[in-house]
């Protein structure tokens, strides 16, 4: 999760990729328009395979953060 930053002021301080200027949705977006993990590092050069795997540990973990609220 350390791949993960929040910095005010960078792209609204929305979490961003290792204080690049992608965000988690950016790359979460590509992910479910169809992009495949490769396609996504070839465009996005700065990107390491490691990267979208902590974007989705942080999304499966703000989910269950956000489920578990529910339920109590």
């Amino acid at each position: 999760m350390s791949r993960i930053t929040l910095e005010t002021g960078k792209r609204g301080g929305r979490p961003c990729i290792r204080g690049l200027r992608i965000t988690v949705y950016d790359v979460l977006s590509l992910l479910s328009s169809g992009m495949s993990q490769q396609e996504i590092l070839d465009d996005f050069p700065e990107l390491e395979a490691a990267d979208i795997l902590a974007v989705l540990a942080f999304a499966a973990d703000r989910e269950h953060k956000i489920y578990s609220l529910a339920v109590q």
